[in-house]
């Protein structure tokens, strides 16, 4: 599943732990060439001295700050000389009864899982266009495919996700762009601890402590569809933990 792999340069917001650091790790693995991005320098800087400076660089971004996205892709795009693919990770999961009034929350959903995608997008595909080239991952979720009563504003973002990458996958298929979403299930990340409303939080850590799977599966999900050849889209893979039944 490493075919096609080497040598590409991949974008990562949040790739300071979960997710974004595990899929950097696989990457690296199998020869591509990652630049890291996160709040939490010290985390990233951890991780580049673990993959080794020749195939990692970090960079210090907050996805709510489109300025701040905007320098970071194009560091990348000026160290490594061009971006074969964007993995748009960066995520938070407020989950809370819509009647507790979490507007705080319902704020910080939406400007990290959806502006931060779009300020990501909006970075990285004119430097993509003008390559004819480009591959943009996304990270929806279950919860972009099943709604529950606790997660209204999640949902509606990872849900958002899907349909933000289904509008680029037919507006980038003229130059040669591709797109795909991944939808986990329960993994085992940091992601419960941004749950903060106590009706809820204990039983998220409760079903994630039981049920989550190894962040790897992602990175694996993400390596298939990265190692397919130029006339092959992988456009949305979902899946969950087996015993997970919503």
């Amino acid at each position: 599943m490493t075919e096609n792999i080497a040598n590409k340069i991949v974008v990562i917001t949040g790739a300071s732990s979960g997710l974004g650091a595990e899929t950097a790790r696989h990457l690296v693995t199998a020869g591509a060439k990652v630049a890291l991005g996160a709040r939490r320098k010290d985390r990233l800087d951890e991780l580049v001295a673990e993959l080794g400076a020749d195939n990692a660089t970090a960079f210090q971004v907050d996805v709510t700050d489109r300025e701040q996205v905007v320098a970071f892709v194009n560091d990348a795009a000026t160290r490594w000389g061009r971006i074969d693919v964007m993995l748009h990770n960066a995520g938070l999961m407020p989950m809370a009864p819509l009647t507790e009034n979490r507007w705080q929350e319902w704020d910080a959903c939406i400007d990290v899982n959806l502006k931060g995608v779009l300020y990501g997008l909006g970075a990285v595909l004119p430097i993509m266009q003008k390559q004819g080239s480009g591959h943009n991952v996304f990270v929806s979720s279950v919860a972009g495919h099943v709604v529950n009563p606790v997660g209204a504003v999640y949902c509606a973002a990872k849900t958002g996700i899907r349909v933000i990458a289904e509008a680029l996958r037919q507006e980038v298929k003229e130059w040669g762009g591709r797109t795909t979403v991944v939808s986990p299930g329960a993994v085992d990340t940091e992601l419960p601890a941004s749950v903060k409303a106590e009706s809820v939080s204990g039983m998220i850590s409760d079903s994630y402590a039981t049920g989550a799977i190894p962040a790897d599966s992602f990175a694996r999900a993400v390596a298939f569809a990265l190692s397919q050849p130029a006339e092959v889209d992988i456009n949305e893979i979902l899946y969950r933990p087996t015993s997970q039944a919503m």
